[in-house]
């Protein structure tokens, strides 16, 4: 019997990178998304119609009975749906906490009842705040500054209690700045490596919010895919782990990087500081990477792949 793996916001950008290479699977495993479309895209679900075993469910976590449908069976949950926009956390609170607290553990009560016998969380570096400590490990004291922070690391705790004692194998991922193909530009809240492209695409001009010295960890959404397959097969894992590359480069420096790639003439404008912006984020991986886990992409070849696919969409 072929194994089912479900994945809630499999119709966002990291979520359809995971149903992708969740379908290139030897096994060729049931892969059924659940999305409601708050944040994902129909473009992103397109990518997998003609696998045999994808399907799509239209649908939220906070509805109970959909989760206890799609979850029936399923061997693995990779736990993406959330509100996933910082900025936007910050003026929809409770909602926030509707969707990133409340549909966590819709989720994992499903995962309960089913048996289930792995569920991943996608995290959030955001957890860490702007500790001064450098770089970030799973050791530190979390000290989130927004909703999406707060709500993440609730998520952790309650996967790590529904662990403890229901016995499902749990791992929540914290994840850095995720970029690579099919990443939207275009919303209200977009990343910066998306709204970067596309204005240097356009010749138009490239807005930093703040002086640009803001320094991220840049990590491939396929190494993220990777990741989160990993902690998945490998049964005996569990707890928290970063997923980073463990390099550092500024939001200036990644702006010129994506100029010089496109050769592009637009020019940088700085802009007044973002609400809840860390400053300072940079990842010691060595947790994960003592699993045998290796990231595969740096900022350079990521980009590149991201590009292409930007100029050939």
């Amino acid at each position: 019997m072929n194994q089912k793996i479900v994945i809630t916001g499999g119709a966002g950008f990291i979520g359809s990178h995971l149903a992708d290479a969740c379908c290139r699977l030897p096994e060729t495993p049931e892969v059924l998304v659940l999305d409601n479309l708050r944040s994902g895209r129909r473009a992103n679900l397109e990518r997998n119609q003609a696998h045999p075993n994808f399907r799509w469910v239209e649908g939220s976590i906070c509805d109970q009975e959909v989760l206890d449908q799609v979850c029936a069976g399923a061997d693995w949950i990779f736990h993406l749906a959330a509100m996933i926009s910082v900025p936007e956390s910050l003026i929809r609170p409770r909602e926030c906490v509707e969707l990133n607290v409340n549909g966590t553990l819709n989720v994992l009560e499903a995962a309960r009842k089913h048996k289930v016998k792995k569920v991943v969380l996608s995290s959030s570096a955001a957890i860490y705040g702007d500790d001064p400590e450098l770089p970030k490990h799973e050791k530190l004291r979390p000290a989130p500054q927004t909703p999406y922070g707060i709500t993440k690391l609730d998520g952790e705790y309650y996967l790590e209690m529904y662990r403890r004692e229901y016995g499902i194998s749990t791992v929540s991922l914290r994840y850095f700045n995720v970029f690579g193909p099919h990443q939207d530009p275009t919303s209200q809240y977009a990343a910066a490596v998306p709204i970067f492209i596309k204005k240097a695409l356009a010749g138009e001009t490239i807005g930093i919010f703040g002086d640009g010295l803001q320094t991220r960890d840049f990590v491939f959404v396929g190494d993220v895919a990777a990741a989160n397959l990993w902690v998945a097969q490998n049964a005996d894992l569990h707890g928290v782990f970063n997923v980073a590359t463990g390099s550092t480069v500024t939001i200036l420096e990644l702006a010129e990087t994506i100029r010089e790639l496109l050769g592009s003439d637009s020019q940088i404008q700085h802009l007044a500081p973002r609400p809840g912006d860390i400053r300072a984020s940079w990842s010691d991986p060595g947790k994960l990477f003592a699993t045998g886990f290796r990231t595969k992409f740096d900022l350079a070849s990521g980009l590149r792949l991201t590009l292409e696919a930007a100029r050939h969409p």
